[in-house]
């Protein structure tokens, strides 16, 4: 059918509208993204203006990298397996079962994603390191173990499995399978060939999702790998801030961002499978209480794995930062120490709150204009591409970007080495990827054409998303401005660099804390993680009563 006219240049200006929405975006990840990795690179294989790309071999070469990317490597795979053996039960269980406290511990199950890493080492390193839950016990030690580290893993992914692929689960429709079982497929065969291969691309995502954050996994090697192990983004750490071997550092990064950059367009591919895959389900409700004795152990197991997985480092943590009496180390917060800390710790709280705001309001700004400008399906190719490259951030160094924010932002008219902003302009870049792909969903849901229709009759695209989009995306908008929040509050690798010893954030103050020798210094890092902990769930207990089905997942 042709176009009128008045329809052509409706759908001009929305093409016009978009572009020009995603130019605040492209400029915002160009100048504080691509811009700071750049330098630091350059500053690291060029020297006197001449680029010494053979500095790649040399670093290959050297048998403590390869060290370094093969336990990278081999840890992030089994820290993916053991977390989908693991939480693939409680996906089915959150997403076909119904049991009293359900919606409360679906949030209990996903503070720990939202926690920062630091915490995340803190209260394993409560439960497994020297004067631990297990040393007390029975005298074992996983302190500086590969265990240690795998186990944090699985605690900090357990929610991407169970929220990916259970949110797709729950919109299967059963009677598929049932239909399956009528036909006289074993109960095995008929999960094999018709559920299994419907949630392939949501398991597929999520299992992408968690090799990236255990690939660059930075806090929890940090604290509990010891000086044994380390993964590309705790050698970059230490190549830049304690050896300063910048070439080193620069040649890690490019190793890591190619990794990432291949894991992006695989998990890219499984997404838009999966997208296809949910216009194929019944989204009606599925849930029901458990039927017969099966159902009731599975139901009581994967309760104890989460009692025991994610609900124990939690509580140890909190017991530690009570053993001095009298709530000793909450009041040794507030005076000064006169050693790391220009101010009392307890300052830290306040400047992560003012920090994680400021970062909200970026985060939300920027990644709603992306959002609203990729929102069309028939987007170009240029458009699809930059929405790959806005999860780079999470898988990037943010070693890397904090390091390289110090060195490219120090002149005019971008001399912001000593503002304030530098703290949420980085934290924001974080906090971008999780709006977009909240909002995504939801603003993809919308009719276009109700947007082509108020167009037609002559509204602006200002007020087409005012009028149209706004009103079906707040509550998406309010829970996608939760999870920035959440996310900055913690962010650790980018403000350890740029962080003033004036105005400390909470991860940062655990983790001077935690590398002084001490027990008064020991207690205040769990005093500090528990209230960063209890800030966190509360954050993530009101975005679940916010929560709806139509709200995209991770």
């Amino acid at each position: 059918m042709d176009l009128t006219r008045t329809e052509v240049a409706a759908r001009r200006r929305g093409a016009a509208a978009r572009f020009g929405l995603l130019a605040a975006p492209v400029a915002f990840f160009a100048v504080f993204f691509a811009y700071p990795v750049a330098a630091i690179v350059a500053r690291g294989l060029k020297t006197d203006g001449a680029w010494h790309l053979g500095r790649i071999g040399e670093v290959l070469a050297q048998s403590d990298v390869r060290h370094v990317l093969w336990f990278t490597t081999w840890q992030a795979l089994v820290s993916t397996a053991l977390t989908l053996l693991v939480a693939l039960p409680g996906a089915y269980v959150f997403a076909r079962f119904d049991f009293p406290g359900k919606q409360v511990l679906r949030a209990v199950v996903t503070v720990p994603f939202v926690l920062p890493t630091v915490v995340v080492g803190t209260a394993f390193l409560a439960m497994v390191g020297r004067g631990g839950l297990l040393d007390e016990l029975w005298g074992v030690r996983l302190d500086t173990t590969v265990w240690a580290i795998l186990l944090a893993h699985v605690f900090f992914n357990y929610a991407v499995v169970v929220r990916t692929v259970g949110g797709l689960w729950a919109q299967l429709d059963p009677r598929q399978e049932e239909a399956a079982r009528m036909l006289g497929a074993s109960q095995l065969k008929a999960w094999r060939q018709v559920t299994l291969p419907a949630l392939g691309p949501a398991v597929a995502a999520a299992a992408l999702m968690v090799f990236l954050f255990t690939f660059t996994s930075f806090g929890v090697v940090q604290i509990l790998g010891g000086p044994t192990f380390s993964t590309l983004e705790v050698e970059i750490y230490r190549q830049t801030s304690e050896i300063f071997d910048l070439s080193t550092a620069a040649v890690l990064t490019l190793i890591q961002f190619v990794a990432v950059g291949a894991i992006l367009v695989v998990h890219a591919w499984t997404v838009r499978r999966r997208e296809a895959a949910l216009r194929l389900v019944d989204a009606s409700v599925t849930a029901r209480r458990p039927r017969g004795a099966g159902q009731w152990t599975l139901l009581a197991g994967v309760l104890l794995s989460v009692a025991v997985l994610l609900v124990l480092p939690l509580a140890v943590l909190v017991q530690r930062s009570l053993d001095a009496p009298g709530l000793g180390y909450y009041r040794a917060l507030t005076s000064e120490d006169g050693g790391v800390f220009l101010v009392p710790p307890i300052e830290a709280i306040g400047n992560s709150l003012s920090y994680a705001v400021a970062a909200t309001l970026i985060a939300v700004l920027i990644g709603g204009l992306a959002a609203v400008a990729l929102t069309r399906r028939d987007a170009g190719r240029l458009v699809r591409g930059f929405d790959a490259l806005l999860m780079l951030p999470l898988g990037v160094s943010a070693v890397t970007v904090g390091f390289g924010f110090l060195i490219s932002l120090d002149e005019p008219p971008l001399d912001l080495r000593s503002s304030w902003i530098l703290v949420p302009l980085a934290q924001a870049l974080v906090g971008v990827p999780f709006v977009v792909r909240t909002m995504l969903p939801v603003l993809r849901a919308v009719d276009v054409r109700l947007r082509e229709a108020a167009s037609v009759l002559g509204a602006s695209p200002w007020r087409v998303w005012r009028e149209v989009d706004l009103p079906m995306v707040r509550r998406a908008l309010l829970i996608a401005a939760g999870f920035a929040f959440a996310v900055s509050l913690g962010e650790f690798g980018a403000t350890v660099f740029i962080a003033r010893p004036d105005r400390p954030t909470l991860p940062v103050a655990v983790a001077r804390l935690l590398g002084r020798p001490g027990d008064l210094n020991y207690g205040q890092a769990m005093a500090l993680s528990t209230i960063l902990m209890v800030v966190c769930a509360v954050a993530l207990l009101v975005l679940e009563r916010l929560r709806t089905d139509r709200t995209g997942e991770f």
